[in-house]
């Protein structure tokens, strides 16, 4: 006899009459009612809170800043209401606190009357933070509290933002104003440096100046003296100027007049020698005559004057001298005359002369004390001058330094090209570029996997409820063990093939499951439940009663370890061993990769895990049918059935 020969007798066993195929069917839609209904329930449970009832608290009574009138809370209230998120009732506190007692609010969420106050505490100097009161009660239900908490936490995070981005506005206002400031004042600051640099500079040579100043006032006041002592001198010896000046002009005049009478005798003198010596010529002119009357001969008459001549010479020697000193006297008479003139002017002069001393000499004086004031003026002065051009000098260095450190100070205040967009930064620094590599969509999505593979698993359970592990007939008959042991699985395996079509075909079309790799799914699903239904029979052919409690508390044990809500890695140590041990966490990885179009390399080792129970299923029925060859009292009347 055939393995499927057997598997084709037991099916007509459990369809032969009405109820055995209503019973048949039942079971073949077990896994849909658990798996289909559970994820169309819980599909998008976070796109429906908006009918939940959320009560709202306002209490807030605003605060005046600058002037201007602030209501946070009635702004966060209207934005709450207008996202839609919660069915959102404005109520008192009482009304909310009894609400959610009685369970007529989820939760209640509070905006006390000093909320805008301790938004806006920071521009008072006085900084606190805001207070958001959250009411919940566990009683109504449990996650009510965690939703809340997100709720909380988002509006927090939204206020804190438009606090934050307020105040950076205002800070980057301010840091402006003051990086313009502080640009002004470092031009200001480079100015008075460029003019403080030309000061010192000015000083400087002020105080050079200013010291050849006074050297040059010592060196006069010097000469001053000089002159004062020489004036004094020059008085003292002109005293008695006038009166000898006067007797020098009187002798003078005598020596004048005496001068002018030897004159008058040598001109005299000169006049008679000069009439001589003519009259010698007309005598030689005559001696000549007569010798030429006397008949001498030219020769002796030149004879006889070149001795005359000769004998003449001394005479006009004299004659000559006579005349030359006639005219010194003439000169001399002349000159002494021009001697007394002056000495005459001289003498008239004179007092006019020792007077102009004796005034130079005074004004001398004065000049004198005048630049021995002024001396001391040019020693201040150049004292003044070098303490000027040091103090100058520090102005120069101070207000170079002012200007740099203004022109760092400015370049290290920030300056915003864009406020609006800074202050948007500064008060919301963070976003969430999400990068879904793999993305479920929905929370039942999420779930699907895990789902999928425990209705599988009860859908195997429920099998064996009806069907019967082995066939009695082909133990009775001594069939092989391999051929009774397969002749029992493949019912089951057929109905777990059906229970998985229908199931696969019933989320992907109505409840919204869209595979990413939809065949993959499919087999993988058709792999898991062969793999299931061969554990479970294996369980119940071998163990019988004691087997199907096992298939029950292997569901148990995969409903906490298997993963499929939080991460296996979060379970207690004690239970991670069982994830690793029991399929049904390899059956959710490997649908999460087929269902969401992750990476398909961890596929190979969950497909080898789940063939490998396969097997091992397969080769439990096999030692029970080889172990029930044999009938025992056990056998015939077994102490448990179930």
């Amino acid at each position: 006899m055939s393995p499927i020969r057997l598997a084709a007798n037991e099916l007509r066993r459990i369809t032969a009459g009405k109820l055995p195929k209503i019973a048949v069917v039942a079971l073949v839609l077990v896994p849909l009612l658990y798996g289909a209904m559970y994820l169309y329930a819980n599909w998008d449970p976070y796109n429906n809170l908006k009918s939940l009832p959320v009560a709202l608290v306002v209490d807030d009574q605003g605060a005046t800043v600058n002037g201007k009138q602030i209501n946070a809370g009635n702004e966060v209230a209207d934005e709450l209401v207008q996202s839609g998120q919660f069915d959102w009732h404005r109520v008192s506190d009482a009304e909310a606190e009894a609400g959610v007692r009685d369970n007529k609010y989820t939760f209640a969420l509070t905006l006390p009357k000093d909320f805008s106050q301790a938004l806006t505490s920071p521009a008072q100097n006085q900084p606190r933070q805001g207070v958001i009161r959250l009411t919940t009660n566990d009683s109504n239900n449990y996650l009510a509290r965690t939703i809340a908490d997100k709720v909380v936490d988002a509006v927090r995070a939204a206020v804190a933002k438009k606090v934050g981005t307020t105040a950076a506005d205002q800070l980057l206002t301010g840091y402006a104003t003051i990086r313009s400031s502080t640009l002004q004042a470092a031009s200001g600051a480079s100015k008075l440096a460029d003019g403080a640099a030309q000061a010192n500079t000015g000083a400087q040579q002020l105080a050079s100046g200013s010291s050849d100043l006074a050297a040059g006032q010592h060196k006069l006041l010097d000469g001053a003296n000089q002159l004062v002592t020489g004036l004094d001198l020059l008085k003292s010896n002109t005293a008695s100027l006038p009166s000898q000046t006067q007797q020098l002009a009187n002798g003078a005049r005598q020596v004048a007049d005496g001068n002018a009478q030897v004159a008058a005798g040598g001109s005299a003198v000169a006049t008679a020698a000069q009439t001589f010596n003519n009259n010698l010529d007309g005598l030689r002119s005559d001696i000549q005559a007569r010798l030429q009357a006397q008949g001498l001969t030219q020769d002796q008459i030149n004879q006889v004057l070149s001795v005359l001549d000769n004998a003449r010479k001394p005479i006009n020697d004299a004659d000559s001298q006579i005349q030359t000193v006639n005219g010194k006297l003439q000169q001399l008479a002349t000159g002494s005359r021009q001697v007394a003139d002056g000495a005459s002017q001289l003498a008239a002069a004179s007092p006019q002369l020792a007077n102009g001393i004796a005034q130079a000499d005074s004004g001398a004086t004065q000049l004198r004390d005048g630049l021995k004031t002024a001396t001391d003026g040019a020693d201040k002065l150049s004292a003044g001058a070098t303490q000027l051009a040091s103090g100058t000098k520090q102005l120069a260095d101070g207000s170079a330094q002012l200007r740099d450190g203004l022109n760092e100070g400015a370049g290290k205040i920030p300056d915003p090209n864009d406020p609006t967009k800074t202050a948007d930064t500064i008060g919301d620094p963070v976003t969430v570029q999400a990068i879904g590599q793999a993305t479920a969509g929905t929370y039942g999505a999420g779930l699907a996997p895990f789902f999928l593979g425990l209705a599988t698993w009860i859908g195997a359970f429920v099998l064996f409820l009806l069907l019967r592990p082995l066939s009695r007939r082909a133990l009775a008959a001594r069939q092989r063990p391999g051929i009774v042991a397969l002749g029992g699985w493949l019912p089951a395996a057929f109905l777990s093939f059906l229970q998985v079509v229908l199931l696969f075909a019933v989320v992907t079309t109505l409840v919204g499951v869209h595979p990413s790799n939809p065949l993959g799914t499919l087999g993988f699903l058709v792999l898991t439940g062969f793999a299931f239904t061969a554990m479970l029979h294996g369980l119940n052919a071998l163990l019988g009663a004691v087997g199907k409690f096992l298939g029950l508390v292997l569901l148990v044990l995969q409903l906490t370890t298997a993963g499929g809500t939080f991460p296996w890695q979060t379970i207690p140590a004690p239970l991670q061993p069982l994830h690793i041990a029991l399929p049904l966490g390899y059956v959710v990885d490997g649908l999460r990769h087929l269902l969401y179009g992750g990476t398909l390399s961890s596929l190979g080792v969950d497909l080898a895990v789940i063939g490998g129970y396969l097997v091992v299923g397969l080769a439990l029925s096999v030692l029970a049918a080889y172990k029930q060859r044999v009938w025992t009292p056990s056998r015939l009347k077994p102490e448990l059935v179930l």
